[in-house]
């Protein structure tokens, strides 16, 4: 990756990658091999470890959902002195992509582990915001690191989607009939939530709503902690939630549209009051209990 024709590439203005479509400059990565996190054919080579860590399979794993917090969320439980800073990068984060469709046997369980290396008594989480919606990974995961803690965060799945276009728009194909369906289904949690059990028992899975852990960073923060395993009564440094809606100028859909999505998304908002403990609809602003 630190080739003359990457560093060229990466030398030309963002702006100049933007008149090239997403599906022809993922072809011309390709033809050159100039991959990136996320490709098909990127190979990633972690770091070795410092002296005295030690690596293997991560302790936990934070599976998104996309736009929900996650990255956050972790970088909050990687301030506990008991957690590895651990991996936020791209380059992990998407570890599991290629094996949609390619083998995953004992060499690629190695080469995964080799990705968290820890001192004695510290845990290192694994985070991957698209992880959830994959329907590959939970099991890949499952093989890999079956006795790992897994967290998930769910966001009201309309202001996710409405926040995830408005960060998107310069990526998308021409015709974004299939994208949008994607984006649209990677907000039906309660399915996703279904095969994520299948891999993994209850007493391994923390569902968080973005919103409470907002609102409750400190307490949500404990509960997280305590489901780690880790001293509880920690208290992580300041940090801002994502600015989510912020930038939102412009792109707010009429009511028509905005009831339609509610409508779409309202039988999996149901569903998760029965699967998810704790689950309060009504911190999502648009399925709160209207008076």
């Amino acid at each position: 990756m630190s080739s003359p024709a990457r560093r060229v590439l990466d030398a030309v203005p963002h702006r100049v990658h933007r008149l090239l479509p997403s599906a022809l400059r993922a072809d011309l990565r390709h033809r050159t091999g100039l991959t990136v996190p996320g490709d098909l054919a990127y190979r990633p080579v972690p770091p070795p470890p410092a002296p005295g860590e030690r690596t293997g399979p991560p302790d936990f794993a934070v599976l998104g959902a996309a736009d929900a917090g996650s990255r956050w969320w972790l970088t909050l439980v990687a301030d506990h002195p008991d957690v590895t800073p651990g991996h936020a990068s791209p380059d992990a984060a998407h570890y599991f992509a290629p094996f949609c469709t390619e083998a995953f046997g004992p060499a690629e369980v190695a080469a995964f582990h080799a990705w968290f290396p820890r001192r004695p008594g510290r845990i290192i989480g694994f985070w991957s915001p698209d992880g959830l919606a994959h329907p590959w990974v939970p099991p890949l995961l499952a093989r890999a690191a079956p006795r790992a803690q897994v967290l998930v965060l769910l966001r009201d799945p309309v202001e996710r989607l409405l926040d995830g276009l408005v960060r998107t728009a310069e990526e998308r194909p021409a015709h974004p009939g299939s994208y949008l369906s994607d984006a649209v289904d990677r907000g039906c949690y309660a399915d996703q939530l279904e095969r994520l059990a299948e891999w993994y028992p209850a007493d391994q899975i923390q569902v968080l709503q973005y919103e409470r852990c907002v609102a409750d960073p400190v307490g949500s923060l404990a509960r997280t902690y305590e489901f780690l395993g880790v001293d509880a009564g920690c208290r992580a440094r300041p940090l801002d939630p994502p600015t989510a809606g912020s930038d939102r100028t412009g792109h707010r859909p009429d009511p028509a549209t905005l009831d339609r999505l509610r409508e779409l998304y309202a039988a999996d908002v149901a569903r998760l009051e029965d699967l998810v403990p704790g689950f309060d609809p009504a911190l999502w602003p648009n399925f709160a209990p209207r008076p």
